[in-house]
């Protein structure tokens, strides 16, 4: 046994005590958490602003705190870049995190002196858990990539700027800088085909034990090792043992990507966002994600049908239930106050408190009144492809609403990795299920005021060459799973399948 492996176990087993002692702790952590984000938060300009200093409790608290999204607080941002001190949190923030909003544009989220730990820290916990709980440790002696974005930070108003991935590693600790991959100068290419080639040509021959990143990243990544050794990732890497992802529902990806690797592996899902770590895997038998009740941030919930109301009904932790769909609200040590990220979360648990994301409040479809979310869609075409023995690379959905006497629809993008025996009765069965999920879309269908969904093939690499056509290949991007509108879907028919062609992705 190697040194870093040797000495990960004892300090693995340490903190692995502390976040189990934690979850008993849970709701007087974040009661704490409240008051100290009160007493703080009085004294800034935005905490007067609001009467914060008569607050002492939470219902008094969620009476003064609005909820309010980025645009809601770009003004308050705005003035930090001019220069001022103690507006949202006290002194200055220490980073931007940028990221691009759907509708704000580039945003700016602050990142301070009292929550970087929490960006920091929680992914190292996920992995000392996962070290704890099943006594692997040999991968910390291997090469670890972490595929993110550049670390090459610029100045806004005097505060280094750029990716949180990117600002994260900047904070790698020194006893792994050895061990990680890419290097610095290739972690700093914007471009991403050309950036992906490098971190290929720098990792094909060496001893990978652990990868992070984005699914659709891996992917990208894993195609491209194979096609240049002509060997599947596990063999390839023999030593590779732990996959770390986030930023995307793991399932629609996780049949490629184990083919890829041609064995399962170890997996550790990850809740980051630029806004904060808010939960991770730390048991590989315990279904969802624990919530980071102690680490800087007062979570609320808002009834997923609710968050669009003039005045939804808010939870705090001690009041949500298993099973329901709540938007997440947050209020962090960050200067973030009653800030909606616009991810819908559903608890599994809570002894202890445990959850799954299962969408964003902007990416449903009701063109018909329907309001299909993220996880009903994810669902119901996982389900087919497990019974037709179909992998699928990408998809999204999106309305279609008939101008002619025809009736409208919801139209699926699909590419397929391997191609159903036949299409239209694999829609049928995404259809019955999704009927199943969701007694509004079953309505629909039932009372033929809707027609069948339609499955639209996506041409091989289809949504690789959609992204790369808007700038948004690599980095932090995604391609939403539904919209509520035909932007993403109008711009996909050039690289749709003609009909004859739909179920043959070559």
């Amino acid at each position: 046994m190697k040194i870093k492996s040797f000495l990960a176990k004892p300090f693995a087993s340490y903190i692995y005590k502390g976040i189990r002692k934690g979850m008993v702790t849970a709701l007087a952590d974040q009661e704490d958490i409240l008051q100290h984000l009160i007493k703080v938060g009085k004294a800034t300009e935005y905490g007067k602003s609001i009467g914060l200093d008569k607050v002492s409790k939470y219902e008094e608290f969620k009476q003064s705190i609005p909820i309010q999204d980025y645009e809601q607080m770009r003004p308050w941002i705005d003035k930090i870049k001019e220069g001022r001190h103690n507006v949202l949190w006290k002194g200055r923030p220490i980073y931007f995190a940028k990221t691009s909003g759907t509708t704000s544009g580039t945003k700016y989220i602050p990142i301070t002196k009292d929550s970087i730990p929490n960006h920091i820290n929680t992914a190292r916990n996920a992995l000392l858990c996962y070290m704890a709980e099943t006594g692997n440790t040999r991968f910390a002696d291997g090469k670890l990539i972490f595929l993110s974005g550049s670390p090459e930070l610029e100045r806004v108003g005097g505060i280094p700027t750029g990716r949180l991935s990117g600002i994260v590693n900047h904070h790698v600790p020194k006893y792994l800088r050895a061990n990680q991959m890419p290097s610095y100068e290739t972690n700093c290419i914007e471009d991403w085909e050309t950036k992906l080639n490098k971190i290929v040509d720098e990792t094909i021959k060496q001893d990978m034990t652990l990868i992070s990143g984005i699914p659709p990243w891996m992917q990208m990544y894993f195609d491209e090792l194979i096609k240049r050794s002509g060997k599947k990732v596990g063999e390839l890497f023999p030593n590779f043992s732990v996959m770390v992802q986030g930023g995307v529902n793991f399932e629609p990806y996780k049949a490629k990507l184990f083919e890829s690797i041609g064995r399962k592996i170890a997996c550790i899902e990850l809740f980051p966002a630029s806004e904060g770590f808010f939960a991770f895997q730390d048991s590989q038998i315990a279904d969802g994600l624990l919530l980071n009740t102690n680490s800087g941030i007062y979570f609320e919930f808002i009834p997923a049908s609710e968050i669009h109301d003039a005045d939804p009904t808010r939870l705090s932790l001690k009041d949500v239930k298993v099973g329901e769909n709540y938007a997440m609200i947050i209020n962090s040590n960050a200067g973030l106050w009653g800030y909606n990220l616009g991810d819908t979360v559903k608890f599994v648990s809570t002894e202890p408190y445990r959850l799954v994301v299962t969408g964003r409040t902007k990416h449903f479809i009701s063109a018909f009144g329907e309001h299909v979310i993220g996880e009903e869609v994810e669902y119901s075409i996982l389900k087919a492809a497990e019974d037709e023995k179909v992998r699928i690379t990408e998809f999204t959905v999106a309305p279609f609403v008939s101008k002619t006497d025809g009736k409208s629809y919801h139209e699926w993008f699909i590419e397929f990795e391997n191609k159903p025996g036949d299409i239209n009765s694999f829609a049928t069965k995404v259809e019955v299920n999704l009927r199943k999920k969701n007694v509004y879309y079953d309505d629909l269908i039932s009372g033929n005021i809707l027609s069948p969904l339609k499955i639209t093939a996506v041409r091989k690499n289809g949504f690789i060459d959609y992204m790369k056509s808007i700038g948004k290949l690599g980095g932090q991007n995604k391609v939403p799973r539904l919209s509520n509108d035909r932007k993403i879907a109008d711009e996909l028919v050039k690289w749709s399948l003609p009909t004859a062609q739909a179920g043959d992705n070559n």
